[in-house]
């Protein structure tokens, strides 16, 4: 029995733990898939949730103990309901501040500059505060400013010093008197008196929210509620928590969407698994045979093997979690928390490592690695225990592939688009493009059969393919389509999803490039100070750039926010000269517009995001607090918007003026006069207004930032891509060196029978190169329709952008080559270890 139980042991050892040991490649390649998928998974959620975290603390630091929060847009809201909230029974105490997003003179950085009552603050937000007690004095100067320390190290200024900042289009000096206290040093902030900040940036009389705590006992949903009736149009009261989540709600899509960008990686790697596993198996087939053979049951078995998988999980999710910290931080420092997209500009967040996350993620490795090792020791455990046990190829000896489960998949994914969004996000068009993936991969045995079989066929129809290496090439792939279609699987997953991420950003490229030229049609662009809130043109300056010598035409825009409901963030509303009868021509429209009848309320234009979000429609009605009482439009028309992702309302200027008096401009786009250089109106430009910050522009110029802006954004997608591609890469590199050692024996009869090394390398790389080339075949396929589901479902419910396809058909073409010639070169590559040893060996070798 002792004797029994110790060669049990042996063979145990031999079976699993002993191949782990003496294949470190193998056990590397699948390691390090597991590896970077868990890592660029835990880099990319820590940053999120770091920038989260930081912009959630920013806004509750701003909101202090208060209990409600009353905000309006951008522009703010008459003073006079500072007066009648702080005198309700139910408030201890209310606390008002103007917020402005003020341009650097000479820069263009903005800094946010809180406008308060230092003495009301210190009730309401204490941490914003602190003690101050000292600079209370030099804060009442008009131009003294107290900066955090982020934002003094950001913009270079130390107490003492002076911060130049744009006001229109002349240039105002602040003194920075003081730091702001430590809690506020993760966020670039400026704090002014509230009379200072009023009277510096032309908001007196104005107010942005106001901040109120209330008596003990106050029931905060009835006072809200109260509070109702009180607050002029666009000016909404909301909890702290509300308010945080409502500015919160820009960023989700964007994190969520490079959270699934990351786990393709780990699906990638998981896929990794199962083809190294697979393969390792079938190597071993007669070691696992010789097992069952001495006594130990399928179960055990396959407990066994799924327990190999799970060791290469733990190990490649350990080294992930702590790969993916050290991402997370070189992200954070290099890229900010929003990685380049420009979210969260005014926030400097710190690493913030959650064990809860680092868990999930360690848990989706493991998971990942079981499940790609699952199917192949489900395989190997159900294998025959006699013809296991035979020398020679296995190919024939396992059950067909149904087909009904992959059939299934594919059904369901191309059903799930057709789903409506879950909390606002495409949780079904995510399922929908694993659905088809997870379809075709199940299928590809099948298609392989299919495919191979007719392979030499073909190959004896083409005379520079009839040579023997070519022909025993098509000869193997036809005898064993299931391993080939394994080795598929790797390059199927990465190579349909980077085609499907390739087509979805190209097209987004070119509809973004063709949106600019049909909004920007003039010549010349001129914006105060480079833009930001407290720069605009008074109408005197507006006339003074019309009269310009070699200005044809002058087109004067003004920019304002409004704030239409208390869980979503503000829509931006844009007056520019624009009729009803020709905005089709001036404005990209989704579909056909209206023209309002005289007993119609006038015209306004809505984005796509805006149509979505309010669900507004062509014809409908809407209400917008740009003046009191709130006035009524028409939807004439839903028109597409690449560059405000709050949603954009645009209306006739003429109108605006007449209905706000506000008579300010933020833009102007100007048509040259015939023989008018650039050159010539921009010196003329600057004549006139000597002294002043303006930024002049040519249109191409414009274009061209905005597709640098484009690119930048989507530098982590790219990133996400190729570490998609690398470990399908990995898992090719796996499947053929691992079937190059398991047909050792083939090839020292080959060598017997006279064929040379180099001819063996050249049959090698000719089967890699069929097999990459079905496997991308089969991936551009999958890709194309996962694309259309990301255009057309992912991107449509996630940011409500619509966009025109486009197949670049010259970048797939390079892809489909590269990817065919690394796999025949990884072919060639791993069959050197196999036809290294002796002939003789080779041929006598048993198992």
């Amino acid at each position: 029995m002792t004797s029994a139980s110790s060669a049990w042991r042996a063979e145990f050892f031999a079976a699993v733990a002993s191949p782990l040991a003496k294949e470190p490649g193998r056990v590397a390649l699948a390691v390090a898939g597991i590896a970077l998928g868990v890592a660029l998974g835990v880099a990319v959620h820590l940053i999120n949730g770091s920038a989260q975290a930081e912009f959630s603390r920013a806004m509750h630091g701003l909101a202090g103990e208060a209990d409600v929060v009353i905000r309006g847009p951008r522009a703010g809201f008459t003073e006079e309901v500072f007066p009648r909230v702080a005198r309700l029974p139910e408030v201890q105490v209310a606390s008002p501040a103007v917020e402005v997003e003020a341009r650097i003179a000479g820069r263009r950085d903005t800094l946010a500059i809180l406008g308060i009552d230092p003495f009301r603050a210190a009730q309401v937000q204490p941490a914003l505060t602190g003690d101050i007690s000292g600079q209370v004095l030099e804060l009442f100067d008009p131009h003294a400013i107290l900066l955090s320390t982020a934002a003094a190290e950001a913009l270079g200024v130390a107490p003492g010093g002076t911060l130049a900042v744009a006001v229109g289009t002349s240039t105002v000096d602040l003194k920075v008197v003081g730091l702001l206290p430590p809690e506020s040093d993760r966020q670039k902030l400026g704090v002014m008196d509230i009379a200072s900040a009023q009277w510096t940036f032309a908001r007196l009389g104005r107010l942005n929210r106001l901040d109120v705590r209330l008596r003990a006992g106050t029931d905060v949903t009835a006072f809200r509620a109260k509070l109702e009736s009180m607050l002029p149009a666009g000016v909404l009261a909301m909890t702290p928590d509300l308010d945080a989540a409502r500015g919160a709600s820009v960023t989700r899509a964007y994190r969520v969407n490079l959270d699934m960008l990351a786990l393709v990686a780990l699906l990638t790697g998981g896929f990794l698994v199962f083809a190294t596993q697979y393969l390792a198996a079938h190597r071993r087939r007669g070691q696992l045979a010789l097992l069952r053979a001495l006594g130990i049951t399928r179960r055990s078995l396959l407990l066994l093997l799924v327990g190999e998988g799970a060791l290469l999980g733990c190990a490649g999710a350990a080294l992930g979690v702590a790969l993916g910290i050290a991402l997370a931080a070189i992200g954070l420092e290099r890229f900010g928390g929003d990685l380049g997209a420009g979210y969260f500009r005014a926030l400097t967040p710190q690493l913030s490592i959650s064990p809860v996350t680092l868990g999930a993620f360690f848990a989706l490795g493991i998971g990942a690695a079981l499940l790609g090792s699952a199917a192949p020791a489900w395989d190997a455990a159900r294998r025959p225990l006699a013809s296991a046990l035979k020398a020679g190829d296995d190919e024939t000896e396992t059950r067909p592939n149904r087909v009904w489960p992959g059939m299934l998949l594919l059904a369901a994914g191309a059903a799930l688009p057709f789903a409506p969004p879950l909390s606002g996000l495409p949780w079904f068009g995510y399922a929908a493009i694993a659905a088809l993936l997870l379809g075709t991969i199940m299928l590809m045995p099948r298609l392989m059969t299919a495919i191979v079989g007719r392979l030499p066929a073909i190959v004896g129809r083409l005379p520079e393919m009839r040579a023997v290496p070519g022909a025993l090439a098509a000869a193997q792939l036809a005898g064993t389509p299931r391993q080939a279609s394994i080795s598929t699987a790797s390059i199927v997953a990465s190579f349909s999803l980077m085609v499907a991420m390739l087509i979805m950003v190209v097209s987004f490229r070119d509809s973004l490039d063709a949106w600019l030229y049909r909004m920007l049609p003039a010549d010349v662009y001129v914006r105060s100070s480079g833009g930001g809130e407290t720069a605009f043109f008074t109408p005197e300056q507006q006339l003074r750039i019309a009269e310009t010598k070699g200005v044809a035409r002058a087109e004067f825009v003004r920019s304002q926010t409004v704030l239409l409901a208390r869980d979503r963030p503000t829509v931006v509303l844009l007056a520019r000269p624009l009729r009803a009868e020709s905005a089709g021509r001036t404005l990209p429209l989704t579909g056909p517009g209206i023209v309002p009848r005289d007993d119609q309320p006038p015209a306004v234009w809505v984005s796509e995001i805006a149509a979505d979000l309010y669900g507004w429609r062509v014809g409908d009605t809407v209400r917008l607090p740009i003046a009191d009482p709130p006035p009524v439009f028409t939807v004439a028309g839903v028109w597409r918007d690449y560059a405000r992702q709050t949603g954009a309302i645009v209306i006739d200027r003429a109108l605006y003026m007449r209905l706000t008096g506000d008579r300010l401009a933020n833009d102007v786009a100007l048509t040259l006069a015939p023989e008018t250089t650039f050159v010539q109106v921009a010196a003329a430009l600057r004549e006139r207004f000597a002294a002043a910050n303006i930024e002049i522009v040519p249109t191409a110029e414009l274009r061209a930032a905005s597709l640098k802006t484009f690119d930048r954004t989507f530098a982590i997608t790219y990133g996400l891509e190729a570490a998609a591609v690398v470990i399908g890469l990995f898992g090719v590199s796996v499947s053929f060196s691992a079937q190059a050692l398991a047909r050792r024996r083939e090839f020292g009869m080959l060598r017997h029978i006279g064929m040379t090394r180099r001819q063996i390398g050249a049959m090698l790389a000719v089967e890699g190169a069929l097999v990459a080339a079905i496997g991308s075949g089969a991936g551009l396929a999958l890709g194309f329709c996962q694309s259309l589901i990301l255009i057309h479902v992912v991107n449509r419910q996630s940011f409500h952008w619509s966009m025109d396809l486009t197949i670049p058909w010259l970048a797939l073409a390079v892809l489909t080559i590269t990817v065919v010639v690394a796999a025949a070169a990884t072919s060639m590559v791993s069959g050197r270890r196999a036809m290294s040893a002796d002939v003789v060996q080779a041929v006598r070798e048993d198992w």
